[in-house]
C-alpha cells in the first residue's frame, strides 16, 4: 500500500489573518534592516544603545527582540509556533548572543548559512530514508502524491543549500551594508520566484480535496 505524504493544513487563525502571519515573518527582518541603516541615529537618540557597538550589531540586537516578539505573538494569536521561523528564531538568538557578548558579526552574520544548511540537509537525509518532510516544514495547505512530494523537497532541499553557499559568498566578499540589503531585500525576491518555478509540478502533483469530492459524493 502506498502512503501519501500528508502536510498538516493551517489552522483557522492562519487562515484568517495570513497578513499578520506574513508581518510576523518579515517584520524582524525590516527591524534589521532599519536597524543597520539608522543605527549611527539611535545610538545618538537612545545612548543606552551606543555601548552595543557597530550598526551592525545595534541591529543584530533590535533584531532579536523583534524575533522574541513574532514568535510570542504567533504562539498566542496562532495556538503554535512555525517550525521554520521558530528554528531560525532560535538560530538568531544563539548567534546574536554571541555577536554581541564578543562584538563580532561574524556569528550573525553565518545565521543565514546555519539554517539553510540545516533545512537543505534534513529534507534531503530524509529523502534518503525514504521520508518527504517538507509539508511538515512549510505546514502547507496542499497535498500531493508521493511522486510530487519527493520531487518538490528534492528541489527546495538543493535550494536550501543554494541560499548557504549564497550567503557565505556574499558576507565574506561584500561589505556589511551590501550583506543587510540582500538579506532583506535579495534572499525573499530569490525564494519567491523559486517558489513561484514550482507551481507547474504542483498543479500537476495535487491530489483532490477531500472535502470538495465527498461534497461531491452527496445528492
Amino acid at each position: 500500500m502506498n502512503t501519501q505524504h500528508q502536510a498538516p493544513s493551517p489552522n483557522s487563525a492562519e487562515q484568517h489573518h495570513p497578513l499578520l502571519k506574513l508581518a510576523l515573518e518579515l517584520g524582524p527582518l525590516l527591524v534589521f534592516f532599519f536597524g543597520n541603516l539608522r543605527g549611527e541615529w539611535l545610538a545618538r537618540t537612545f545612548p543606552v544603545l551606543s555601548s552595543i557597538g557597530s550598526p551592525l550589531l545595534i541591529a543584530t540586537a533590535l533584531f532579536m527582540v523583534a524575533t522574541i516578539v513574532a514568535l510570542v505573538i504567533s504562539r498566542i494569536v496562532f495556538k503554535h509556533l512555525p517550525l521554520m521561523p521558530f528554528v531560525s528564531g532560535v538560530v538568531v538568538l544563539v548567534f546574536g548572543s554571541l555577536s554581541l557578548w564578543l562584538h563580532d558579526d561574524t556569528f550573525i552574520k553565518m545565521k543565514p548559512t546555519i539554517v539553510n544548511t540545516l533545512f537543505g540537509t534534513v529534507l534531503l537525509g530524509g529523502l534518503f530514508f525514504g521520508k518527504s518532510l517538507l509539508g511538515y516544514v512549510f505546514n502547507a495547505a496542499f497535498q500531493l502524491d508521493d511522486e510530487g512530494w519527493r520531487k518538490l523537497t528534492l528541489r527546495w532541499g538543493i535550494f536550501f543549500l543554494f541560499l548557504a553557499v549564497l550567503n557565505e559568498v556574499v558576507w565574506r566578499n561584500f561589505s556589511d551594508a551590501v550583506w543587510v540589503n540582500f538579506k532583506v531585500w535579495g534572499t525573499m525576491p530569490i525564494t519567491i520566484l523559486f517558489t513561484l518555478a514550482q507551481m507547474p509540478l504542483v498543479m500537476k502533483h495535487s491530489l483532490p480535496d477531500e472535502r470538495t469530492t465527498e461534497n461531491d459524493k452527496r445528492p
